[in-house]
């Protein structure tokens, strides 16, 4: 019964005009550039985190914010269908079937394939998120400093499991992460840390100036520095809906890829292309002709298509209970809930429940909105690709820069998100990835916030965290997960995943 009052709150909140607009507006952006190669959701969130700021209502800017993120897993596979080309690394692998379909002239049926599977998938997961918050937030609020210190830890540790490339280097840029969190006035003796004496950076680096530089303008650096090269597309898109025995294959793959979705979507780091891959794998693999993958299989569409799309959702679980963010575009919403004076965690769920029930409640619209726009705006999507890039990028940079100088008004964030910019493009050409240094700038004060704590309160004994149970737990997982990464048989099996992501 609660649940359904709760369900309830959820849509009156979500049914507000305002609200109804700003998912409508943040699942077509989502679309807009997940179709749109070399821009995606990271990118587009860091670079509208300003605008968030002037909102009244913070679920308003919340629910605009996760519309762009499921939105544009359903606009990767437009490109991936139709030119071979995905417009999220997630819809890598709906490109290897999706694209095969277009060219035997089935285009149609693979996108309507790929809009209802993400459909399905999307809605069920959301109902996941309903059920499993409320009972993961009450588990969290019996957390004390100890473990909350540990499951930070344990965050960090998984992400750098899943990170593509170097575990090394995920670590160092987590490492990275957290040192530039600690620049600024320490919240317990008021010191200035790292500041060089220099006023500006006495209340720290700015998130917004980060995030937009990070992924913002490193990404345009370095699509400007290797742009990508797009192919043709296979012709007219004709019969947008599948037929009778089309949908009776796709029924099975939908239920098992929401599934595994729904799981691996909680995790730290690529939980979503993990999924899809994994959905791929498994079809592949029960398949009674696994020869047909790789030659227009309509499985190979349906189940990674919705096993990215649930993972989409489900990834908002971890913020909403334990104030962690699973990938890059929640620690970039997270921010936005610390900009309007809200702080992630456990305390979210009883102190504001408008905000997280309205979140919920709303995915249900969004996901509504994305089946209505995505199959009769395709032609628009199909002539967005003939875009020059020379015109986009010019247009983001000055929407940034102003957006970054409106905050406080104040140059030294637009010289931020410069240096930030250059620094993500050096790290990016170094092979490093931006996105756990990010992980590690969001939750370093809270990593050391709750260090420091759980030591007063033991009174120095760093045995505090062995000898308390739960965080003994969540350390030894922490162990194994890194153990886990490192065996050289599930290292082989990772680089294969995340090369086919590049």
């Amino acid at each position: 019964m609660e649940l359904l009052d709760n369900l309830a709150l959820g849509l009156q909140v979500a049914f507000q005009w305002q609200n109804v607009l700003f998912c409508l507006l943040g699942v077509a952006l989502g679309t807009a550039v997940g179709v749109l190669p070399g821009i995606g959701p990271t990118a587009t969130v860091a670079m509208l985190l300003p605008i968030t700021y002037t909102f009244d209502e913070p679920v308003t800017a919340i629910i605009m914010l996760a519309g762009i993120y499921y939105g544009a897993q359903y606009g990767g596979s437009t490109t991936a269908i139709l030119i071979n080309l995905p417009g999220e690394s997630s819809s890598a692998v709906t490109a290897l079937d999706g694209h095969q379909l277009a060219v035997q002239g089935k285009a149609g049926t693979a996108l309507a394939v790929a809009a209802i599977s993400s459909f399905i998938a999307g809605t069920v997961a959301t109902v996941v998120i309903a059920v499993a918050a409320p009972p993961l937030t009450d588990v969290a609020l019996e957390f004390g400093q100890a473990e909350l210190f540990s499951v930070v830890v344990l965050g960090f540790i998984v992400s750098i499991a899943l990170a593509s490339g170097s575990p090394l280097k995920a670590l160092a840029m987590i490492v990275l992460g957290v040192l530039l969190s600690t620049v600024g006035r320490d919240s317990f003796t008021n010191t200035a840390r790292f500041t060089f004496s220099q006023p500006a950076l006495d209340g720290g680096f700015n998130f917004v100036s980060v995030a937009v530089g990070l992924f913002g303008i490193a990404e345009i650096l370095r699509n400007l520095h290797d742009p990508h090269h797009t192919g043709r597309i296979v012709g007219a898109v004709k019969g947008l809906w599948p037929s009778r025995s089309d949908l009776r294959k796709i029924g099975g793959p939908v239920a098992r890829a929401t599934g595994l979705g729904s799981i691996l979507g909680v995790l730290p780091g690529g939980g979503h292309v993990l999924a899809s891959f994994g959905s791929y794998a498994l079809e592949k693999k029960i398949s009674k002709n696994p020869k047909e993958f790789g030659r227009g299989a309509i499985a190979g569409v349906a189940g990674p298509e919705a096993a990215n799309n649930a993972a989409a959702q489900t990834s908002f679980i971890p913020l909403l209970t334990l104030g962690l963010p699973a990938n890059g575009v929640m620690a970039m919403i997270a921010g936005a809930l610390i900009l309007q004076g809200i702080t992630p965690g456990p305390g979210v769920l009883t102190d504001e429940p408008e905000l997280v029930w309205g979140l919920i409640a709303s995915m249900w619209i969004g996901n509504l909105l994305l089946v209505l726009l995505n199959l009769p705006l395709i032609g628009i999507w199909v002539k967005m690709l003939s875009v020059p890039y020379w015109i986009l990028f010019p247009s983001i940079i000055i929407f940034a820069s102003i957006g970054c100088y409106s905050i406080r008004g104040n140059i030294w964030e637009v010289l931020g998100v410069v240096v930030f910019g250059a620094g993500g493009f050096l790290l990016i050409r170094a092979g490093c990835e931006p996105v756990p240094l990010l992980l590690g700038f969001v939750l370093g004060p809270f990593l050391e916030e709750n260090l420091r704590r759980a030591l007063i309160i033991s009174r120095g004994d760093p045995m505090t965290f062995i000898e308390r149970p739960i965080s003994a737990s969540l350390l030894g997982l922490a162990l194994l997960a890194l153990v886990v990464a490192l065996l050289p048989a599930i290292r082989r099996k990772r680089e294969v995943v995340f090369s086919e992501e590049e």
